[in-house]
């Protein structure tokens, strides 16, 4: 067990592989937890695959493929934040109208390639066993920024996000804040790809925000929470794809899920197992309360 646990530690690819990919799961629980809220899970999936024609067509004129996922992601997430400001569209309504329109953008630059790289693939499906030092200096910076500005604002995106109207009424720049959202969770996502790939970059971002609220009803704990198992989640994944020779993105979103299960079945309040005790406990207090009377 302890060959097991320090084994990956000894490579150099290793060391930077739990390194980006524990910076990405602190960063993907505190940023999820305002996606959660907000219920726009949705937003995640719209804004990696609208990263995609930036991304595609980076590859087709050989540029950097992680700043054009990162132009086309912000310049949609901009474009959502701004449209879904007319309240006769629901949020929703209106990603999933960028999200089709840049995806089937996306497909046509492909198209016009005659054929895939080891890049683009890694893009689609995560590479991060292949970052190098340069990439954890970029995902640490880019992770810092992201984390300050929501804590930051945590309080202002709280308030937009219970009642738009009051917080509209309040002062606040609805708008401002919508659009700072939707930036810091494109740039989350833009950073995390590299782990998991834009296919399964959503998992990151909702899972353990999901998993937290269901152990806590308080923000700040739910964003500790929604930190520590991304990070949890994140290296023991890599351990698994370590020590059975699998995929690393797709064991760090496998290991997420399964806390997410897990905590689903025995979360102490709102757990399968403690709904379950009390419904049986319910009923019976009830019929000893009639015989008492």
């Amino acid at each position: 067990m302890i060959e097991f646990l320090l084994g990956p530690w000894e490579l150099p690819f290793m060391q930077r592989a739990f390194a980006v990919a524990a910076v990405v799961g602190m960063v993907c629980g505190v940023v999820g937890v305002h996606v959660v809220l907000r219920g726009m899970a949705f937003i995640g999936d719209a804004v990696a695959h609208s990263a995609f024609p930036g991304v595609a067509l980076a590859y087709a004129v050989e540029g950097n493929l992680l700043l054009g996922g990162a132009t086309a992601g912000v310049t949609t997430a901009v474009l959502i934040a701004f449209v879904s400001q007319n309240r006769r569209l629901k949020e929703d309504t209106v990603i999933g109208v960028f999200f089709a329109f840049a995806f089937g953008l996306g497909i046509v630059v492909v198209s016009t390639r005659d054929s895939w790289t080891t890049d683009l693939s890694s893009f689609l499906f995560g590479q991060v066993l292949a970052v190098g030092p340069e990439d954890v200096r970029t995902v640490a910076g880019l992770g810092a920024v992201v984390v300050s500005v929501v804590l930051l604002l945590r309080k202002e995106l709280v308030a937009v996000t219970l009642d738009r109207e009051t917080a509209r009424a309040a002062g606040l720049p609805v708008f401002g804040l919508d659009l700072v959202l939707y930036i810091v969770v494109t740039t989350t996502i833009v950073m995390s790809l590299e782990a998991v790939g834009n296919i399964l970059v959503l998992a990151l971002l909702i899972t353990p925000a999901a998993t937290a609220r269901m152990l806590t009803d308080r923000l700040g704990v739910m964003t500790l929470l929604a930190s520590g198992i991304g990070c949890a989640g994140t290296l023991g994944g890599l351990y698994v794809s370590y020590g059975y020779d699998l995929a690393a993105g797709g064991s760090i979103v496998v290991v997420l899920t399964g806390l997410f299960a897990l905590t689903w079945c025995v979360a102490p309040r709102h757990g399968l197992l403690a709904r379950t005790r009390r419904r049986l406990v319910t009923p019976r207090s009830s019929a000893e309360a009639v015989v008492a009377g």
